[in-house]
């Protein structure tokens, strides 16, 4: 996929440039290749073009739960008020999904935001149901449910709200500082073993941060999210996510110091996966933004995943396979030792799990108005 922007040129404020074909779609929509060069006349000096706004659309979805059987997950239920993010990682394994919706991988998974406003409904119908079996919900897990919407509608929050009322154990992955708002509902949830934060962290380059995660929080900002979530006797590690080997991976032992530093309890990784069209948009990447060093990436790349540039296998697919991944992994293990950290995911208990009393003593059908 070749770019219609050089070396070091990006749109300011997004990961991606273009929007490439969907794979499910016959049609697609291409850039004018003269208005691109009109931009670049007007502003040769430039680094960054202006780019699209983001639009938000209500997602119709009537079930706000997802579940799967992957053996290397640690978790069977998972909750994402939002599809598609605004933080416009270059390296997000989520891209692809905005293909289903008939979107690109691109700009549109950055600018073209669904938001489930119904959420914190369908999330206390789901956990009323007489068959449903508390464990723990893992939210975030697909795209971050506190980007930079999240202050204004307030649905992780809401979502929060029914979960401390059931005792529903969550798990929250979030690249933003916003997770603090919430420390009270947090708070009321790790009373009863019931919540933990993963705060993700890429790099502590900030100049990496800004052409690599453009939207998100900046490496002292999560740092800081870490510190304030720790004294607040919330449970809270960082997820190193993703590694990306080549350009990141030296970064770990200092990473999972600042983690200590901060307050953190554990630090875990997860290599970087590039799933059907996000290998051509990473790519895309390297070349404006580090073409120096494009081809050492993905050669480190290829040595994780089989020769490849992605391996979906379960148990490779998070970590990685051969001696490189295992040096990572040996790497990161030998820091959270020194630190005093652990390198997995804590336990989160059901034990305390409640139906309020009002949904006790009242019918299930009539409760959501199905006479």
């Amino acid at each position: 996929m070749d770019s219609p922007l050089g070396p070091g040129r990006g749109i300011r404020a997004r990961g991606a440039v273009t929007n490439p074909p969907n794979r499910f779609e016959r049609i697609s929509i291409h850039a004018d290749p003269e208005f691109v060069e009109w931009q670049l006349q007007a502003e040769p000096d430039a680094p960054e073009l202006a780019g699209p706004r983001t639009e938000f659309f209500l997602d119709p979805s009537r079930q706000v739960l997802s579940f799967n059987s992957s053996p290397d997950l640690p978790f069977a239920a998972s909750l994402n008020p939002y599809r598609g993010c605004e933080h416009g990682c270059s390296y997000c394994y989520a891209r692809p999904t905005h293909e289903y919706l008939g979107f690109s991988a691109g700009l549109d998974f950055e600018t073209k935001v669904l938001v489930k406003r119904d959420a914190p409904a369908l999330l206390r119908r789901a956990l009323a149901a007489r068959s449903w079996k508390p464990q723990v919900v893992a939210i975030g897990g697909v795209t971050d449910p506190y980007q930079p919407v999240e202050r204004q509608l307030g649905i992780t929050r809401r979502c929060l709200e029914v979960f401390a009322e059931f005792r529903n154990p969550a798990a929250i992955v979030t690249k933003s500082g916003g997770v603090t708002r919430d420390l009270d509902l947090l708070q009321e949830l790790a009373r009863y073993d019931a919540a933990a934060v993963y705060v993700s962290i890429t790099t502590l380059d900030r100049e990496l941060h800004r052409v690599m995660e453009p939207r998100a929080a900046a490496p002292e900002r999560r740092l800081a999210t870490v510190e304030a979530l720790a004294r607040a006797g919330i449970p809270v590690g960082v997820l190193l996510a993703p590694v990306i080997p080549g350009l990141t991976d030296h970064e770990i032992p200092a990473i999972v110091a600042a983690s200590a530093a901060a307050g953190a309890r554990f630090v875990t990784h997860i290599m970087l996966r590039l799933p059907h069209g996000l290998r051509e948009l990473f790519e895309d990447w390297l070349e404006r933004h580090f073409p120096e060093r494009k081809a050492k990436v993905l050669n480190r790349i290829r040595a994780v995943r089989g020769g490849r540039l992605n391996d979906a296998r379960f148990h490779s697919r998070q970590r990685g396979s051969g001696p490189f991944a295992d040096q990572v992994e040996a790497m990161l293990r030998l820091a959270c030792h020194r630190a005093g950290l652990s390198d997995s995911c804590p336990s989160l208990s059901t034990n305390a799990f409640r139906r309020p009393p009002d949904l006790e003593s009242t019918p299930q059908l009539s409760l959501f108005g199905r006479a």
